[in-house]
């Protein structure tokens, strides 16, 4: 699983409502289903209306959503146990 950041707009009334959320998901197929899945449920928005301008991976830790936070809590990751030793590494020198 990876977070994305997705940017976008969908019709909100007479006015066009842009939005950027962050999400949790397995590729960008699936970042822009939880994307539609969502603005349908909270604003009774047709998935044929929810334009997607972006989707980008982006790193947890620049996510103040908190379901991303949280599904990256404790992430233990090669990459980031190889970063967490070369950091140790640097200050003891």
């Amino acid at each position: 699983m990876q977070a994305y950041r997705v940017l976008g707009s969908f019709p909100n009334g007479k006015n066009i409502q842009e939005f950027t959320m962050d999400v949790v998901a397995s590729d960008e197929a699936d970042a822009r289903h939880r994307v539609e899945s969502n603005f349908g449920s909270r604003h009774r928005v047709s998935r044929r209306f929810v334009n997607i301008a972006s989707i980008e991976v982006i790193d947890p830790s620049d996510s103040k959503e908190p379901k991303v936070i949280s599904a990256f809590r404790g992430d233990t990751s090669p990459s980031a146990a190889v970063a967490t030793e070369s950091s140790a590494a640097s200050e003891e020198e």
